[in-house]
């Protein structure tokens, strides 16, 4: 047997992990990390499109589900159509909130890499046959696998904190969680435009063409080739998992020096007499640091979830209910101006004020100004013409930018308080619980505003004021929540 001449493992002297090994695609991207300090430009591009590609397919699908599920036949009545369409639209967080901890477990096992390409062909493949459905149970069954087996979020927040240096991860963070909220953004965007081409767009398509027989396909087959492309930039993406495959004596000096370079972690169950990991479910649920995170962050989200589907609602309420009277493409107006604004604060302010106060710092000035600006939103109803529209567009970006604000320091907690070799496990039950909080939140905002308008007239506090009260209450709670003894920190510099 041939020994290779290049030594299994090379000491570097200010290296990440201190130990080198040849064959480890984790340490050759610490030994990348050390020899390039440079912002990785090139990583982050490729992760803030992984992200959006696993955002696009959320939303895409709203603006034209209802016309989808008419077409269908499947509603006896027309006040029926909602309630299949409620039926397609939650199938693909339940699919994704029965997987995502799964997914999560394969990506500690196998690496971030395999997950997420085969998340983004996933995309390609699904969401596809989604625009070719032909009956509802078609639709529904595409949808749910498409939730099941895209299982790209969690692994790549995971990937996010491994990829780049220290003092680039919140950024690296901000770029994911951004990305993910323009996804949300553009989806209904592209849905809106493209459904339905040959009536649209007859000059350009014909009746007797694919997107003419099939009104959904153009929509879906563009964010399938858009993940496709994003497929592609996932295979020139490095592996970031250690896999180390020396001798069990060299693994114990390995695992050795890799636990005292994670902050000499007091997480237990990472390493067994053998040197070896154990990542288990169960070792994760009684870590109360990344649990507490995860409580914390899901409060938030449903939150968010509840917010996004009560604003669109109240904006296109009549102003005799305390809405804006907006239509549905002022509607989309203010969300493209959110998302713009969003882009741009985050990626110039986020980092280095994260960097200044710390994320748990960061989370809770982003409750308290949630509050306020949300105790604003009824009086800026009662603004009519071109003041309306200012305030509503600098109120929604301002509300944006702070939600993922919030979110993105607790996304860097919940990181900090695992070992990698849990990460994307940990990821996964995070994005279980922001499943189940999405699958609520829409339903729960869409049902308190209805009640609320029918209260117009109450003494206390009438019609929408009662709904964004009720947004604070949670909000306050979550920003409790951030307090100790509740929120614990594995590590002292997250503060």
């Amino acid at each position: 047997m041939v020994e290779s001449e290049e030594p299994l493992l090379q000491w570097k002297e200010n290296s990440f992990s201190g130990y080198y090994e040849v064959e480890c695609p984790g340490c050759r991207n610490d030994k990348f990390k050390e020899e390039n300090p440079g912002v990785p430009f090139k990583h982050f591009f490729c992760i803030s499109i992984i992200a959006l590609c696993a955002a696009l397919p959320i939303s895409s699908l709203f603006p034209f589900l209802y016309f989808m599920i008419r077409d269908f036949h499947i509603a006896k009545r027309e006040e029926d159509i909602g309630f299949y369409a409620g039926f397609v639209g939650s199938s693909f967080m339940f699919g994704r909130a029965l997987t995502s901890v799964p997914w999560g477990m394969v990506a500690d096992r196998y690496g971030r890499k395999p997950v997420m390409m085969f998340g983004t062909i996933t995309v390609v493949v699904f969401n596809a046959l989604f625009g070719l459905s032909s009956n509802f149970w078609m639709a529904f069954s595409t949808r749910f696998l498409l939730g099941c087996l895209c299982g790209i979020l969690g692994p790549i927040r995971a990937y996010a904190s491994e990829f780049c240096r220290e003092e680039y991860k919140a950024l690296a963070m901000v770029l994911i969680s951004t990305a993910w909220g323009i996804g949300l953004v553009i989806g209904p965007a592209v849905g809106g435009f493209l459904a339905q081409p040959a009536e649209r767009y007859p000059n350009l398509f014909s009746e007797e063409s694919i997107f003419g027989r099939f009104p959904y396909f153009l929509p879906c087959l563009v964010i399938s080739v858009f993940s496709l492309v994003v497929f592609a930039a996932c295979c020139w993406l490095p592996e970031t998992l250690h896999m180390h495959t020396a001798s069990n004596e060299v693994q114990d000096q390995l695992q050795e020096v890799l636990d005292t370079m994670e902050n000499e972690s007091n997480f237990k169950g990472v390493q067994n007499s053998k040197g070896r990991n154990q990542s288990s479910s169960q070792s994760l649920l009684r870590n109360w640091p990344l649990m507490s995170a995860i409580i914390v962050y899901s409060v938030f989200q449903l939150h968010d979830m509840a917010y996004t589907e009560i604003f669109s609602l109240w904006a296109v309420s009549s102003r005799t209910y305390g809405g804006l009277g907006y239509s549905s493409a002022d509607v989309g107006q203010v969300l493209a101006i959110s998302g713009f604004g969003l882009l741009l604060c985050q990626l110039l302010l986020y980092p280095a004020v994260e960097r200044i106060l710390g994320p748990i710092m960061v989370s809770r000035i982003g409750a308290v100004l949630t509050v306020a600006l949300l105790s604003t939103y009824p009086f800026i109803a009662k603004f009519s013409g071109f003041s309306l529209t200012i305030l509503v567009d600098c109120a929604s970006a301002l509300k944006n930018i702070l939600s993922v604000s919030i979110t993105t320091g607790l996304l860097l907690l919940q990181n900090a308080s695992v070992s990698q070799q849990q990460r994307g496990a940990a990821n996964g039950i995070s994005m279980s619980a922001m499943s189940v909080c999405k699958a609520i939140g829409p339903a729960a905002g869409g049902s308190l505003l209805s009640w609320a308008q029918k209260r117009e007239g109450a003494w206390f506090l009438p019609g929408a004021e009662m709904v964004f009260f009720i947004l604070n209450v949670i909000e306050v709670v979550g920003f409790l929540l951030t307090f100790k003894p509740f929120l614990s920190r594995r590590t002292e510099d997250c503060s």
